[in-house]
């Protein structure tokens, strides 16, 4: 499946290492990782991806592919600045949530409008929202509810 890992642009090194360890995570069980592209959690991500040999997607917001990180396989340059943050939700069959601001926080949003699974791993507390998000603790319990939550929507 693509699971879409959101989380903030500029991050501590702990969030980077949690980051890195969700994409690991993901290309050891074949998933494909959907990104913002750029840096922070999206660089971490794709980087523990790679070090698995995953394959990465990198929704970017600007008009040049190369502006992508260099973990990202496939760029996709949109143009629209912050409204790419719908498209990285759209792209992937489930949502991971890191830690982030009010992008990541649009991102839930969506991933609510678009009625994917959304995991969250030391991100927002939207519990008093109508969003489908169940909170873990590491990020193999990450993926294992992700691939869950997908499991019961076949």
């Amino acid at each position: 499946m693509r699971v879409s890992v959101i989380g903030g642009g500029a991050i501590t090194d702990e969030q980077a290492a949690r980051a890195e360890a969700v994409g690991r995570e993901l290309a050891a069980r074949d998933h494909t990782v959907v990104c913002g592209g750029r840096g922070g959690t999206m660089e971490a991500v794709c980087r523990g991806a790679k070090t698995e040999g995953g394959t990465t997607i990198g929704i970017l917001p600007g008009e040049r592919p190369e502006a992508a990180n260099d973990y990202v396989d496939h760029p996709v340059a949109t143009g629209i600045g912050h409204a790419r943050n719908a498209l990285v939700p759209l792209n992937g069959d489930a949502v991971v949530a890191l830690a982030g601001g009010v992008g990541t926080l649009s991102e839930i949003g969506f991933a609510g409008i678009y009625d994917r699974p959304v995991v969250g791993l030391e991100t927002h507390d939207v519990s008093t929202l109508d969003i489908d998000l169940e909170t873990v603790e590491t990020p193999a319990e990450a993926v294992n509810a992700v691939e869950r939550a997908l499991e019961h929507r076949s």
